[in-house]
């Protein structure tokens, strides 16, 4: 096949952008000539804007019109156009730009028959990084097995490095890296089990540094403050590429299952990963990844595909019982 210009889009979120870079990475050992252009939301763009194997990443602003920019694909001509979100969004800018779009089944509705019944006959439990091949159709290209990748500026590597001398945080001890948010409620640990895994944690003498996003200040300022002053919180003061120059420092690191955690495994960080209202068939379990997946076998999983604000049955005993002697066991690990 000669040079094929090729579009892969995936507006959001930050795990869904991360799982492309596999693709990505095939589509340009197979095609080294080929033009490989991402199109995605202006707030994730800086998990791709310095990764090798792209020629450009167009963005969408919040609130953009997709006419322009449908206007501006026109232009491009490329012979491939791959949908990997199959959102309305993306079907809108399909019907604005005419050609040869491909996608992926995103097994919706499997995912909601499970939900339903919590009968498993879930027909792929393929993760979504190698889901997305299915849209390459046609361009001969497989997972290599290797793991998402995030490309870190040099400068993002100075902002951490500053923030870390800033805080007086001691690398040459261990350090576990926490992330308390995530975007639903139901996939949180409660805070009470944070507070008392990372206070443990810096009694055997580690180091804890927190991240998350401007939501997440309060709660992880809260844990850093339990924890003591072997403890920092970075939540809100680190950018996404920031964030993953501290997470690769990291010995390990600790997270729900929210997009900070594929943060972690795309900078080669080991991951304990708490799992509650969703299961391993949806496809965002770590991915190609030196990592543990803690859960909780209980029927009422899984109740939800992305989480909820609230247990339906009231009880949350899928991360409720996942306790921090449970997580601090599968740390220590990961230790020197």
């Amino acid at each position: 096949m000669s040079s094929p210009r090729i579009l892969l889009v995936r507006f959001s979120s930050l795990g869904d952008v991360l799982l492309m870079t596999p693709l990505i990475r095939a589509l340009r050992a197979r095609h080294p000539a080929a033009t490989l252009t991402a199109l995605t939301k202006q707030s994730w763009a800086p998990l791709l804007s310095a990764n090798p194997h792209l020629d450009e990443v167009v963005t969408v602003a919040p609130g953009q019109s997709l006419v322009p920019l449908a206007r501006a694909i026109r232009g491009e001509r490329f012979t491939h156009l791959l949908d990997l979100h199959g959102s309305v969004r993306t079907r809108v800018l399909r019907l604005l730009v005419p050609g040869p779009w491909t996608g992926y089944d995103a097994r919706r509705a499997a995912r909601q028959r499970l939900i339903r019944t919590h009968v498993d006959r879930y027909p792929d439990r393929r993760p979504v990084a190698e889901r997305y091949f299915e849209a390459a159709r046609g361009l001969d290209v497989a997972p290599d097995g290797g793991p998402a990748e995030l490309f870190i500026s040099p400068a993002a590597e100075a902002r951490a490095e500053a923030w870390v001398a800033r805080v007086g945080l001691d690398l040459d001890a261990p350090l576990a890296v926490l992330v308390p948010g995530a975007a639903h409620a139901t996939k949180r640990w409660p805070v009470r089990h944070w507070r008392r895994f990372a206070s443990e944690l810096v009694r055997r003498g580690w180091r804890v540094a927190l991240v998350g996003g401007g939501g997440d200040r309060v709660v992880a300022a809260e844990i850093a403050t339990v924890a003591g002053r072997r403890a920092a919180s970075a939540a809100g003061e680190l950018d996404l590429q920031a964030s993953g120059a501290l997470l690769r420092r990291a010995t390990v690191v600790v997270s729900g299952d929210t997009g900070p955690m594929h943060l972690a495994t795309a900078v080669g960080a080991p991951v304990v990963a708490l799992f509650g209202p969703t299961v391993e068939q949806f496809g965002f379990f770590p991915y190609r990844a030196r990592a543990v997946v803690l859960e909780r076998a209980l029927e009422c999983r899984p109740c939800s595909s992305k989480g909820g604000p609230r247990c339906p049955q009231t009880h949350h005993r899928c991360l409720e019982e996942i306790m921090p002697e449970m997580v601090l066991q599968r740390v220590l690990e990961f230790a020197p």
